[in-house]
């Protein structure tokens, strides 16, 4: 039993960074103005959202005019998605979205939606049992006809990070939108859009260390989107709605933090990545890594379990006073396996058995011992229960 709560969910979401907390504090109270008023008020609040995006601009190596602020990542994906999609099929009647089975379902739900309800065709690349976009299968999948391509970054279940560039480059040349959702990637992994050549990236604050309900969408300059929302010109027109300054301002500066200190963070948790992959396995019978072995987020070890159900796992370790997260989701009730796993080639029983495990800029070797020391007794008795 572990004296202390140890949390190991930084994949589901962060601590707010005092720093990013001190940067917001001013616009909730002192400079609090509406940015579209034409004031002196209105005007100090505007100033800060411009900062803030040539800012978020500078650090995605993108221009101030090609970042949208969001609600957070959801919002981000379902914009780039059902506006290019939406303009695209005005613009030329491309009528086909193409994703992989392994998005966040901001992305699949969306696509789902598009072809049941607004009438679109929905084609889903294949991966390998990593979960890895073969650049080879994309470029075979494309077709005149295909209006956005969307291929998660670093993904948020299993840790797999996908050759983002040579996808991008391979819809570029073919004059295909390609969008990106980078949610999990900022405080990692680099999210220079130049390099990525991507059209369209995703943001979202919580999960580097900001606040929630910000984020953001970079949309590469020409790029043609429907708008999804209608109501004021904020946003160019993209996202109407009175801009929310202070998670703006911490949107900001915490990718500033993010992206200043990502190469000093990573070998720590690297390490302690490394530490979990390898001794669960190694400690726990039946215990099988999920993801890709190497080209994975720096933070992130996942796993399925022979004989557990991932949902009493969760709750079996939460008593034990460890925070951390499964794959699978429950639903009425019922446990189902998750989408991504399946899409692995796992069978459906041990896809429930999934755990993740996510260190974070505060996490110990301490505490990550003491995870270690704990898992394998919870596992053997959740199995000796179920059998």
């Amino acid at each position: 039993m572990s004296r202390q709560r140890i949390y190991l969910d930084h994949a589901a979401t962060t601590p707010l960074d005092a720093r990013v907390l001190e940067a917001m504090l001013p616009y909730f109270h002192e400079t609090f103005g509406n940015p579209s008023s034409v004031h002196f008020w209105g005007q100090q609040a505007e100033a800060a959202v411009e900062e803030s995006r040539r800012t978020i601009a500078s650090l995605l190596g993108a221009a101030p005019e090609e970042i949208l602020f969001t609600s957070g990542g959801t919002e981000s994906d379902n914009l780039a998605l059902r506006g290019t999609a939406q303009a695209e099929r005005k613009r030329r009647g491309a009528t086909r979205i193409l994703t992989s089975p392994v998005e966040h379902p901001a992305v699949n739900r969306t696509a789902a939606q598009l072809a049941e309800v607004h009438g679109f065709e929905w084609d889903i690349l294949p991966v390998d049992r990593f979960g890895v976009v073969s650049p080879q299968d994309l470029r075979r999948a494309l077709a005149p006809e295909t209006a956005v391509v969307s291929v998660i970054y670093a993904n948020n279940e299993i840790g797999t990070v996908n050759p983002i560039r040579e996808l991008g480059t391979i819809a570029r040349e073919a004059g295909i939108p390609f969008h990106s959702d980078a949610v999990q990637a900022p405080a990692y992994l680099p999210v220079n859009v130049q390099e990525l050549q991507v059209d369209m990236l995703s943001i979202g604050g919580h999960k580097f260390y900001g606040p929630k309900g910000m984020g953001a969408l970079f949309v590469r300059r020409g790029s043609r989107l429907t708008p999804v929302l209608s109501g004021g010109s904020q946003e160019s027109g993209m996202r109407p709605g009175t801009s929310n300054v202070p998670l703006i301002v911490g949107l900001a500066r915490a990718l500033a933090v993010a992206s200043e200190e990502r190469a000093s963070h990573a070998p720590r948790l690297l390490r302690l990545r490394d530490r979990i992959l390898d001794e669960v396995p190694r400690s726990i019978p039946g215990a099988h890594v999920t993801g890709h072995p190497r080209d994975r987020l720096p933070n992130h070890a996942s796993f399925v379990f022979e004989g557990v159900e991932g949902n009493q796992l969760l709750a079996a370790l939460d008593l034990a006073g460890y925070g951390c997260s499964s794959g699978s989701a429950c639903k009425t009730g019922e446990p189902e396996p998750s989408e991504v796993l399946l899409a692995l080639g796992l069978t459906p029983d041990l896809a429930l058995g999934s755990l993740r495990v996510t260190v974070g800029r505060a996490t110990t070797e301490d505490e990550i011992a003491s995870f270690l020391g704990t898992l394998p007794d919870v596992v053997a008795r959740l199995r000796k229960t179920r059998n």
